[in-house]
């Protein structure tokens, strides 16, 4: 297989600082008398008021609370203790995710003044490896669409275009470090929420294997899908902070450049074609695989991620209906109208699936797909065409990362270069427990021009 992908960032015209320099080459400078951790998180806060008006990534921001982690991490390091590659770096966090002492919003107004008592097991260890959390991103309200155009603080625009959406839910965090406010940012991924703005935004975004990492102190959306994953400027990055999330637990890969298999698209959903040529071609020489029970799964998450949505809200829809979109409120209810005999046949549709799906990987490492089918949509759009065929917007968006969420796997989405100026990107999914081997695999594939 030849080597045809360079898994890095596509940065839009003025990107920040952290667009452009690696965690690995800023981790050196703040130990080699370069920018303190102050001087990065004021460079950051910097940044985010910079952009904000233009993509409102952020919900919240912790200046006060940043500074005074900027200052000791700067005493640690200067002592001698030494908490790893992110020490002292600035990251966001999904405002779907707890951070002690500032708001959890979930995008919704059910949740106005609601501030956090204690970190999400997933900040706690982002902070024991030494990040600075300097705010809480952008989310599509409660994290239910894939669109991030639709949050009570309004919507996130993509850094490459305004008039674009970032991709949803975790659209400010992609946004953000797309931007390069932020060198890395925690996201959801449910059924494509860290793939789909990772794609839309041309950054990279891992969903980590189902329960690999802790959701405690994460609101759920459909807790047995429910993930943690990070987004980042390249696949280096996001491995190193997927390092501290596991409390450095990892499995290294195989020697040499992994077998792909490619699983042709259209069979799952209509996509562009030349989306489809560039991220084909991303991947150098795959072998062609065939999965036709795919399609199932699509209608598995639909099933299941309803009908979970649905019993996470009930009360809520009982009290304060009124107070949702207008949008999620009919999807939520539509999850209510899912029959107990649907909801079974979707788990046993999804185990019957899995076998085979499990049976290609004993033949290649790695399948590999776009992220999705097409550019990013314009703000508030829903209905698009796509290879000359009407599609809705939010189907269309989680079309080719939802079966993989279904099975529980996880999934990588790297940038593959540009359609009509935009970013695009190439999702690559793994067996079980494959996340490093999926983060180096994609750093090894080189030669993509952007």
């Amino acid at each position: 297989m030849s080597s045809s992908l360079k898994a890095g960032l596509v940065a839009p015209p003025g990107a920040g600082l952290f667009a452009g320099v690696g965690v690995a080459e800023l981790a050196a400078k703040l130990r080699a008398d370069g920018p303190s951790p102050r001087d990065l998180v004021e460079i950051a806060l910097a940044e985010a008021a910079r952009w904000q008006p233009r993509i409102n990534a952020f919900v919240t921001l912790d200046e006060s609370g940043a500074r005074r982690a900027a200052e000791q991490a700067t005493e640690e390091l200067a002592a001698g203790t030494d908490r790893g590659p992110l020490h002292g770096l600035p990251v966001a966090v999904k405002d779907m995710i707890d951070v002690r002492g500032l708001p959890t919003t979930a995008g919704a107004r059910h949740f106005t003044g609601h501030v956090a008592e204690q970190d999400a097991a997933c900040v706690a260890r982002l902070r024991e490896a030494g990040a600075i959390i300097i705010g809480k991103t952008t989310t599509h309200e409660f994290a239910n669409g894939p669109t991030g155009d639709l949050s009570a603080n309004g919507p996130t625009h993509n850094p490459h275009a305004v008039d674009r959406m970032a991709g949803g839910s975790s659209s400010g965090s992609a946004a953000a470090v797309a931007a390069g406010i932020v060198p890395l940012a925690l996201g959801t991924d449910t059924g494509g929420s860290v793939r789909v703005p990772a794609a839309c935004c041309g950054v990279v975004g891992l969903k980590p294997t189902y329960g690999a990492v802790p959701t405690s102190g994460v609101f759920p959306l459909a807790p047995s899908l429910d993930t943690v994953g990070v987004l980042a400027r390249s696949s280096a990055e996001c491995r190193l902070a997927w390092t501290a999330l596991t409390t450095g637990e990892t499995a290294h890969g195989q020697d040499g450049l992994p077998s792909i298999g490619w699983l042709e698209p259209s069979t799952v959903h209509p996509v562009e074609p030349r989306i489809a040529r560039a991220a084909r071609l991303a991947v150098g020489e795959p072998s062609t695989v065939s999965l036709p029970q795919i399609r199932d799964l699509r209608e598995a998450y639909r099933v299941i991620q309803g009908r979970e949505s649905y019993a996470v809200h009930v009360d809520r829809l009982a009290t304060e209906a009124e107070l949702y979109s207008d949008e999620v409120r009919d999807r939520l209810f539509a999850g209510g109208d899912v029959h107990d005999w649907e909801y079974v046949r979707a788990l046993e549709r999804r185990d019957r699936v899995r076998e085979s799906v499990m049976e290609v990987f004993r033949r290649v490492d790695f399948l590999a797909l776009p992220t999705i089918p097409l550019t990013a949509p314009p703000l508030g759009s829903r209905e698009w065409r796509v290879a000359g065929e009407p599609v809705d917007i939010r189907t269309a968006l989680l079309s080719l990362t939802s079966p993989w969420s279904v099975l529980g796997l996880p999934a990588v989405s790297v940038p593959a270069g540009r359609v009509d100026g935009l970013p695009i990107g190439v999702q690559l999914v793994g067996p079980p427990g494959s996340e490093y081997r999926l983060l180096s695999a994609t750093e090894a594939l080189s030669g993509i021009t952007h």
